[in-house]
């Protein structure tokens, strides 16, 4: 069994709009001792509305300034312009050709080329989807397909990791542990071509509301419902389900009885719905899907928020995430068996800062949160490269 390489590393989403020039946020990177980067597609490198010439001009540039500054960009990532849009699930298979052919296609070409690696959040299931199985597992086939298109290019180009972030709802899957591991074994066995994942580890804050009812909590849900405002009071999921809940409000069925027409009903759309509790703790997810994510997302979280914040003193003190916590979790991923049907583990894992800047701080106060949070990280990887069982042997 092989532990991988830590490496630290600043995604530059902190710079969009302030920093926008490759020399300016590779240059603040370093200062502030990072020797990796993460580049967001969000900080003036969208492959629709940059420019064919720029493009390869900022390609060239970051090759050449990370030499200078010693900085690496390891890996590319997108942002809030491809999360906004329905995408590779999109209705209308032209929009969906577009940005396969036009947008990833084009982009993996180049990253490969700057020897780097690429995840994203590219699609979102349309809620009338939703509302229909047979529909949705064709959607989702469809999904596959068009992951398996991306892999078997980047192979075709020699090799380039690709990773699909886990969100946190039911229109956004892989929203849950066991829904990960479905996706990325269902694209390995469409073509034998690894798709892997990033966890973000404040990616766990919307599980809770989606987390599947008991026949119990139906029952008392029922019984406790006010006639002149039916409103479920739990999550039923699908539209039909709801409906079943209200009319049997209406008419005072015997809830007993409804309660059961309500789990069948629940049955038909197992997707909209949470099963284990650990899709609710960041922990959870890195013991099960750590080792099949080179890019692991990191932001200090409540638990109830994900606000991308950084890691600092104040932010610390009602935090979750914690680096003892966070390598041991990682560690249980290595030491679990190899799992059929997989991408094999990765060797090499990134712990990419995505902290976000609001419009109204300053920029002063940007760098310094950055600042404390790298010093914190340092205690627990004081240099990049290093294996995990070394990092975990220095925590004892």
């Amino acid at each position: 069994m092989k532990y991988p390489k830590i490496y630290l590393a600043l995604d530059n989403c902190f710079a969009i709009k302030r920093w926008v020039e490759p020399k300016l946020w590779l240059k603040i990177t370093k200062e502030l001792g990072f020797h990796y980067s993460e580049a967001s597609f969000d900080n003036e490198i969208d492959g629709l509305f940059s420019p064919e010439e720029y493009m390869d001009d900022w390609f060239a540039s970051i090759d050449k300034l990370g030499k200078e500054y010693g900085v690496k960009v390891a890996n590319f990532f997108t942002g809030y312009q491809t999360y906004r849009t329905a995408g590779l699930t999109h209705p209308d298979e032209r929009m969906v050709r577009h940005l396969l052919d036009q947008w990833l296609k084009p982009m993996i070409k180049r990253i490969k080329k700057a020897n780097a690696g690429m995840g994203f959040y590219f699609h979102a299931i349309p809620d009338n989807v939703l509302q229909d199985p047979a529909l949705y597992w064709e959607t989702y086939n469809k999904l596959v397909a068009r992951l398996g298109e991306l892999t078997a290019y980047a192979d075709e180009l020699g090799g380039v990791n690709l990773c699909v972030e886990q969100m946190y709802a039911p229109h956004q899957p892989p929203w849950t542990i066991q829904g990960t591991v479905d996706l990325l074994r269902d694209c390995y066995q469409y073509n034998q071509k690894p798709m892997y994942t990033t966890v973000d580890v404040g990616h766990v804050i919307g599980q809770k509301k989606f987390v599947r009812p008991t026949v119990e909590q139906i029952i008392d849900s029922l019984e406790n419902a006010n006639k002149k405002k039916a409103r479920p009071s739990i999550w039923l999921g699908a539209d039909q389900t709801r409906e079943i809940w209200i009319n049997a409000v209406a008419s005072g069925r015997n809830s007993s009885d409804t309660a059961q027409d309500i789990s069948e009903s629940m049955d038909k759309f197992s997707y909209m719905f949470s099963v284990d509790p650990g899709d609710q703790d960041p922990y959870a997810w890195l013991e099960a899907l750590a080792c099949y994510s080179p890019i692991i997302h990191m932001q200090q979280t409540d638990g109830i928020t994900a606000p991308h914040a950084a890691f600092t003193s104040e932010t610390n003190r009602n935090g979750i995430i914690t680096g003892p916590e966070l390598l041991r979790a990682i560690a249980v991923s290595y030491e679990a068996e190899e799992q059929p049907f997989m991408p094999r583990k990765v060797n090499d894992l990134y712990l990419n800062f995505e902290i976000f800047g609001s419009n109204t701080e300053y920029k002063y106060d940007i760098i310094d949160k950055l600042k404390e949070t790298v010093e914190y990280w340092r205690q627990f990887v004081p240099e990049d490269g290093i294996a995990l069982d070394e990092l975990l042997a220095r925590l004892r």
